[in-house]
């Protein structure tokens, strides 16, 4: 499906609630199969990445109810069953890496496959920790399919050279059925999403900055309630600050504060994005955001900020091309291994609106405040967040945009237009 987008000229106005975050929907899933009891999950994403991980655990044996479209229960006895096939993960590296965790420390084998894309991307990083801890996992160097061969796991001491969300959940959730205590340490504070719900369903785990151990644990199931996706409000929150005449509110928004480096960029940045009625859900930070256009400039976006904003800086490179200065991108090397080689297709396909951005080993060097052109045909490369992110860079362009493949969106955020529509009407 090839997708039309052109300017915007009377602003994006009113209020819209964010789709359910992925991240945090994929490990309610997940951890609530490990938790012994009945689990109401309340906001469950439609993204078709998270379904992936729903299926998986109905193959392994885990009884599912919904109650609505984005409602359902889940009822487990805390204990996986083997699969009789072989566990299709679809386009999602989050379910792959995870449940290789889940499934290194369980009596019984198993196969983990996936799409095109997915066979592309490493597995390295997670099957070495793994291998250390005991784990015997078949590959196709380093990529999908992954056979593992259930192993009684022993705890280790792990220092990650990469600060990843995915690594460490991995290493987390084979630690959860190892025999002794399991550290992970890593070089910057990824996202903690796991260590929260892992803490809200009784494991024992403590994590301190960038260190976190945990022992063999039994969860007890409780009920979770899933915040929107800051990664998928990030492209309103851009589309919003560059927009002219913009100012609307953002409901429901995941403040988990590994997350918010888009805030930290927005505010270096000089935009106007304000939290409203911030609380406390299933020991998440969960608030509003009222985005309004703004005069922007330049910074540097590297190091511990990373892990923090690494899926939305695609879209954050939009951004910059909207910013009076030099924008500089650095230590984001892991761009490269997402659905596409992020760093040269968001250079490859910025510069096809006339944006002057150069591609570096590490990240973008981003030369602004540039007109966007426009009148291109763009490629999505399968990338869901590249895909939206060249919609975004549309709505401010001169004249209209073909972007390719469009459906890909559909991967995470299927109502990404519908929203952006309401906003555009008001």
């Amino acid at each position: 499906m090839d997708k039309i987008v052109s300017k915007i000229t009377s602003g994006l106005k009113g209020e819209i609630v964010i789709p359910s975050d992925k991240s945090i929907s994929h490990r309610a899933i997940m951890f609530s199969s490990l938790a012994k009891g009945k689990t109401k999950i309340s906001n469950f994403s439609r993204g078709a990445d998270c379904h992936s991980t729903l299926k998986v655990f109905s193959q392994l044996g885990i009884e599912h109810e919904f109650l609505s479209e984005q409602e359902l229960i889940l009822i487990s006895n805390g204990k996986l069953k083997a699969p009789t096939k072989d566990l299709n993960c679809g386009n999602s590296g989050t379910t792959m890496r995870l449940v290789s965790g889940i499934l290194a420390g369980q009596n019984f084998d198993s196969v983990l496959f996936g799409d095109e894309s997915l066979s592309k991307r490493p597995m390295k990083r997670v099957i070495e920790p793994l291998s250390l801890m005991g784990a015997k996992i078949d590959s196709n160097e380093f990529k999908a399919p992954l056979k593992i061969y259930g192993q009684n796991l022993r705890g280790i001491e792990y220092n990650s050279k990469l600060a990843s969300a995915q690594v460490k959940s991995c290493v987390l959730l084979a630690g959860l059925h190892a025999d002794g205590e399991t550290i992970f340490t890593e070089p910057y504070v990824s996202r903690d999403h796991t260590e929260r719900m892992l803490k809200y369903l009784g494991a024992d785990i403590q994590y301190d900055g960038a260190k976190t151990t945990i022992k063999r644990s039994e969860l007890t199931a409780h009920d979770i309630s899933i915040c929107g996706d800051i990664s998928s409000a990030t492209f309103f929150i851009v589309a919003g600050l560059i927009v002219p005449n913009s100012d609307f509110v953002i409901k429901n928004v995941g403040l988990n504060p590994t997350r918010t480096g888009i805030l930290d960029v927005v505010k270096m940045m000089g935009g106007d994005v304000e939290i409203l009625d911030k609380k406390l859900v299933s020991n998440e930070e969960v608030g509003d955001l009222r985005v309004k256009t703004s005069d922007l400039r330049a910074c540097e976006i590297s190091g511990s900020l990373i892990p923090r904003l690494i899926d939305e800086l695609p879209v954050i490179a939009v951004l910059a091309t909207q910013a009076e200065g030099t924008t500089v991108i650095k230590d984001a090397q892991d761009l490269r291994n997402k659905e596409s080689d992020r760093i040269t297709a968001v250079v490859k396909e910025l510069r096809k609106f006339g944006a002057d951005i150069d591609e570096t080993p590490d990240g973008f060097i981003i030369n602004g405040k540039t007109p966007l052109k426009g009148n291109c045909e763009l490629d999505t490369y399968h990338d869901h967040r590249l895909a939206m992110s060249m919609y975004v860079a549309g709505l401010i362009s001169e004249n209209p945009v073909k972007i390719n493949e469009f459906q890909w969106v559909d991967i995470s955020f299927p109502e990404f237009e519908t929203l952006v529509n309401k906003l555009i009407e008001h």
